[in-house]
């Protein structure tokens, strides 16, 4: 058997002790797996004292992360501080240049400078893994990097933020106001104490843009994603969706066009009948849609300790069955010399088409100024929903729902700034793309 994996771990949270116990608990297993064994050699993190649940008294202890990255002890560096910058950068570049595998589940960091980390990783002909970083659990990055080899990818899109997700469903399922959803994902350790890099969309993102280069061969994008979180859906929505026979669901899509790539994060209405409504809760679920296999949808757990430290172990086992001297494939299933500069795709006709919900003054002419708005910008219109609004309104309002054809989101916002500005909506209208989701 061959000698022993070295490894280091730097961020002993939630995730870096499930990443202990499980080495602990399967070492045997993963030893006959592996065709060697896997041993904690050196850890770090900010305090040594602190109860883990999980007894690492046989590995070196670093006060730095760096030190630690480049030390001669171990021969794989496991990332676990998390942050775009500052130590967690450090230490994987540290790492990298050492010439020590890394692996990683920070999305911040891949989504800012992934591509510089993949050409340090491939210069020095050592590994960067980083499934842990997008769906928790899911084998995304290893489907799209090395499984999908040969396919050609025009679209992907999915849930991948479990707290957005057991937000929306528990609206639905409930009738559960955003706020009290909000503050019982929090209780329940869903959601963090500051929820906005969740709920507002910027870790789907993140996510987002890893896959996109992973999918189309392109550099990494992040700043270049349409972003739109959860915080302005209501339960008027959710129910008025119901009503239509949808779901809304916050979705990162990533899309090839014959302009360039589109990348955007928002709310979406997604048919009840489809797969993807069907994912409940603070499960995650990607779709790859390629032109051998069709649809490919992969679900499963997207956050959690246990699911985050299950791919870190993957990806620290394909290390360990690594043959010495192996050239490994690129990080980003293209060499990152090759990956092409991103190119943001010109703006088109959404096929899904929009929904819309618009509070009104109840008076005569609303409706007729309201057609004439969405005529006026080439609007066709699939259907429309007139209902009294709630008694408590200071004054007699009329809540209208209106769902339109294939049209451009420039056309549909340039028609609700005519209807706001004629003083007909008395609260800020509502615009949900419609996804024809499979």
């Amino acid at each position: 058997m061959s000698e022993a994996l070295r490894v280091g771990i730097a961020g002993l949270g939630t995730v870096g002790a499930s990443v202990l116990k499980i080495l602990r608990d399967k070492g045997e297993m993963l030893t006959r797996q592996c065709g060697k064994e896997i041993v904690v050699t050196a850890v770090s993190a900010r305090d040594a004292k602190r109860d883990r649940g999980v007894d690492f008294s046989s590995a070196t202890w670093f006060d730095d992360p760096v030190a630690l990255a480049k030390s001669n002890e171990i021969d794989v560096f496991i990332e676990l501080i998390g942050g775009d910058e500052g130590p967690a950068r450090a230490s994987v570049e540290a790492a990298l240049r050492s010439g020590r595998h890394v692996v990683t589940a920070n999305k911040a960091l891949l989504a800012k400078h992934g591509v510089s980390l993949a050409r340090i990783a491939e210069d020095k002909g050592v590994l960067l893994n980083f499934e842990a970083a997008v769906a928790g659990g899911i084998p995304v990055i290893k489907a799209l990097r090395e499984s999908l080899t040969g396919n050609t990818v025009s679209r992907v899109y999915g849930i991948m933020n479990g707290t957005c997700n057991y937000i929306l469903t528990r609206m639905w399922d409930e009738g559960i106001s955003f706020e009290d959803c909000l503050a019982d994902a929090q209780r329940l350790g869903y959601a963090e104490a500051d929820p906005t890099f969740d709920i507002e969309g910027n870790d789907t993102a993140h996510k987002l843009a890893i896959l996109t280069s992973l999918a189309f061969g392109t550099q990494i994008s992040a700043d270049d994603i349409y972003l739109e979180g959860i915080s302005n859906i209501s339960l008027a929505d959710i129910k008025a969706a119901d009503e239509l026979g949808y779901r809304i669901k916050l979705l990162g899509v990533a899309l090839k066009t014959e302009s360039g790539i589109e990348q955007r994060v928002h709310p979406t209405m997604v048919p009840v009948e489809s797969v993807i409504a069907q994912v409940h809760g603070v499960t995650n679920a990607v779709a790859i849609e390629t032109d051998l296999l069709g649809e490919l949808l992969l679900s499963g757990p997207g956050a959690g300790g246990a699911a985050t430290a299950s791919a870190v172990i993957g990806d620290l086992a394909d290390i360990a069955k690594s043959r010495p001297g192996f050239q490994h494939g690129p990080v980003f299933g293209t060499p990152a010399k090759a990956l092409a500069p991103y190119k943001r795709a010109k703006m088109r006709a959404h096929e899904g088409g929009y929904f819309i919900r618009l509070t009104v003054h109840d008076r005569a002419g609303v409706f007729a100024a309201i057609a004439k708005r969405m005529a006026d910008n080439d609007i066709s219109l699939e259907s429309i929903v007139q209902r009294q609004s709630a008694s408590n309104q200071p004054e007699a309002t009329k809540t209208v729902i209106l769902v339109t054809h294939e049209t451009t989101e420039a056309a549909v916002k340039k028609a609700l700034e005519g209807i706001v500005k004629d003083g007909h909506a008395t609260d800020k209208p509502q615009m949900i793309r419609i996804e024809r989701a499979g």
